[in-house]
């Protein structure tokens, strides 16, 4: 039987849960900000907008794109930490935010993977190992045992300290006895200028920022770092199949919102993207910025966090690697 008090406990209860569920089940009632932590215009902006149409209708409000560059994208991502943990303010960041930054920067402030909740790895462009076409190795085997014959005599370049580029040609150079010497760069088009003129001979990149080149012979890819060869370079082999399994890598984005925010929120979010990226013309499009589109689920998009997170921090404690 139960007792007034007993019975009165319980409403306060329900009563305390009820504005908490209330919310994540008329949420969205307003526009939602995704907050993107680099300049704007860039390859995270084009994928989001390829989904947001499709978003936006299902949902009944705008998804506003908002960039917030500086500190290698920890202002915007600490602004997003920090925000209230209501389904109005989301994170769009790259490998760099969730698995580099936490082991690069020592006072960064706050630890990525444990103040936010992740929604969905929503894409990822692998990285392909490149180089110069004046470079007489055909394979990224031949690679490696030229440039180990050759220590100190060739160069690889980054678009930046930190960048994905930059951590899988360490783990490279690391393969090979640490025979090839680093050159970091502001960005990939300088990078690509380099390796055309022969400056470095060797690079990372992603295919969006080689297609012109690529395209006219003046570059060679010798592996696609994936477990999968790419549709748009299906001659080309993976890493796995080169013989290379650990270095598999690239350009990811993440979906993520501040920790605490409604696993109805949460799970909402992943259902609407995960249904966006089975669109054809949506998928059409991501391939054709260079990227494959994923849209995992927030569990298997946390333990994906994890694993990356750890596999850089090694890169980067292995190879004593400083920002610059």
């Amino acid at each position: 039987m139960i007792t007034r008090r007993i019975f009165a406990l319980i409403i306060a209860a329900l009563a305390a849960l009820a504005p908490a569920s209330g919310l994540a089940q008329d949420w969205p009632t307003k526009p939602v900000r995704v907050v993107i932590p680099f300049a704007a215009g860039g390859v995270s902006e084009a994928i989001f907008r390829a989904l947001s149409p499709g978003i936006e209708a299902s949902l009944g409000q705008r998804f506003v794109v908002e960039s917030k560059p500086g500190a290698d994208g920890a202002i915007g991502t600490g602004e997003v930490v920090r925000a209230a943990p209501d389904g109005y303010t989301l994170l769009l960041g790259p490998t760099a935010v969730y698995a580099v930054a936490p082991h690069l920067f020592r006072n960064l402030g706050f630890d990525p993977l444990a103040a936010l909740d992740p929604i969905s790895l929503l894409a990822d462009a692998p990285l392909l190992a490149v180089v110069g076409a004046n470079m007489p190795a055909k394979s990224l085997k031949e690679l490696a045992d030229y440039v180990r014959a050759n220590p100190g005599k060739f160069n690889y370049g980054s678009p930046g300290t930190g960048s994905p580029a930059h951590l899988t040609g360490a783990a490279f150079t690391q393969e090979t006895g640490n025979s090839l010497v680093y050159v970091p760069y502001k960005g990939t088009p300088p990078m690509v200028q380099a390796l055309l003129a022969d400056d470095i001979q060797v690079a990372f990149p992603t295919l969006t920022g080689i297609i012109g080149p690529l395209k006219a012979g003046r570059l060679k890819v010798l592996a696609v770092m994936a477990r999968q060869r790419m549709a748009e370079l299906p001659d080309i082999p993976t890493t796995v199949e080169a013989g290379f399994p650990q270095l598999v890598g690239g350009n990811w984005w993440v979906l993520a919102a501040p920790r605490g925010t409604s696993a109805r929120i949460i799970d909402r979010l992943a259902a609407e993207f995960g249904a966006a990226l089975k669109n054809a013309n949506v998928r059409k499009r991501i391939g054709e910025l260079g990227h494959v589109p994923i849209g995992l689920a927030p569990a298997a998009t946390a333990a994906f966090l994890k694993s990356e997170s750890a596999r850089y921090k090694s890169v980067v404690e292995s190879g004593g690697i400083k920002p610059e």
